[in-house]
């Protein structure tokens, strides 16, 4: 479908409508079936609406992420059979609230992010064997039953938050055999906007790129095992960027791109996190993004565009921890001159893994935002390395 906005018409417009009526953000007041399939200023108010509560960008459009979660939205537990499908993957509110339950009762302990995915699976998978049902990872009436039919074991905090939080915990201050993907966004003939720098045009792939290998060098550095999602002449989906971490069971993500849009005067850096209003979050997500933000905008003076929840598929179908970095607007000429020079790269570039290590530090041997140098960085590792021997 082609995106829907403001003063468009026709049968798609009447079905984003219907589909915000039936998840109360319209009032259906009885209009005529034409007045329903024009995209008015009311229609565009309840869209703006929608996408705020599903952590998505706000912008009145009806594109293909919204569009699918208008979808998502009204799929009630219990209206279909779930189960994983590698090649059909199943998404929606009624898989959130069977991880939901599932966790309540002490069998999930993932994210809950609607997605039916391996962990759903496997404790569904869990909770029948226990229960004496039928062990197929798929529910369907009979252990929807079952599941109605039991009280919560467990209250009082989310067990996916209390568990990532020990992760990192255990795994300790060196950064030494942590395992990072650095995830380039674009790649192979999608190349985005073409910008002028001091040495000459680059194009926004190339930026990201160049920013991807100066993260990896310095992070390689410090001992870290780290990967890029993709070879540079190649575009791979979301998901199989998200598949690729997940198979190489990596400790974080960290998705690059650059930010666009119609005003020239749109400008600064802001961090993602995996987050919807009133609904799940990655804590150890949230926790980076806000190194990240605070790290970059300290040693660059880029605008403070902050962090945010979404639930954008890269930060949702990773298991491990995973922020995006809009890294500034190539629309945006104060940005392009600098994500344009390529010392303005290496500042970011540090930024970039000196957050991880005090992600890492969980608030030991810290410094002040912006004041902790690469080469005390290092120094710190020999100093850990030197400790544990």
């Amino acid at each position: 479908m082609h995106n829907l906005r403001l003063g468009d018409s026709g049968p798609a417009v009447a079905e984003a409508r219907l589909r915000l009526v039936s998840l109360g953000f319209l009032h259906d007041d009885g209009d005529l079936e034409e007045a329903r399939s024009v995209f008015d200023s009311v229609l565009d108010t309840a869209v703006r609406a929608f996408q705020q509560q599903r952590g998505l960008l706000v912008d009145g459009i009806v594109g293909k992420a919204t569009s699918r979660a208008l979808q998502e939205a009204g799929y009630r537990l219990g209206a279909r059979i779930l189960a994983y499908h590698v090649s059909a993957p199943q998404f929606g509110d009624d898989v959130a609230a069977l991880q939901t339950r599932l966790q309540d009762l002490g069998f999930y302990t993932d994210m809950i992010d609607g997605y039916f995915g391996p962990g759903t699976h496997s404790a569904l998978s869990s909770y029948q064997r226990e229960f004496g049902l039928v062990v197929d990872g798929i529910c369907g009436p009979e252990t929807l039953r079952s599941l109605e039919m039991l009280g919560a074991r467990v209250t009082g905090g989310s067990p996916h938050a209390i568990l990532a939080e020990e992760v990192v915990r255990q795994s300790g201050p060196k950064l030494r055999n942590k395992r990072i993907i650095i995830d380039p966004g674009l790649g192979g003939e999608t190349t985005g906007i073409t910008v002028e720098g001091p040495r000459g045009s680059l194009t926004e792939a190339e930026i990201l790129w160049d920013l991807a290998n100066r993260i990896e060098g310095r992070m390689g550095a410090t001992g870290m095992e780290t990967f890029l999602s993709r070879p540079r002449g190649k575009c791979p989906s979301v998901m199989d960027r998200a598949e690729m971490a997940n198979s190489l069971n990596a400790d974080l993500i960290i998705s690059l791109q650059c930010a666009h849009s119609d005003s020239s005067t749109a400008k600064g850096v802001a961090t993602f996190h995996y987050g919807v209003p009133n609904g799940s979050e990655s804590t150890i997500g949230a926790v980076l993004a806000g190194f990240l933000q605070r790290e970059i905008v300290a040693r660059t003076g880029m605008l403070d565009c902050r962090s945010h929840g979404r639930s954008w598929d890269i930060l949702r179908l990773t298991r491990m921890p995973a922020v995006q970095i809009d890294v500034g607007y190539v629309t945006s000429p104060e940005d392009v001159a600098m994500l344009a020079d390529p010392r303005m790269r290496d500042v970011i570039a540090e930024a970039v893994v000196v957050a991880v290590k005090r992600l890492y530090l969980l608030g030991k041997d810290d410094q002040p935002t912006g004041t902790f140098t690469f080469a005390e960085l290092l120094a710190h590792e020999l100093a850990v390395e030197g400790r544990s021997e």
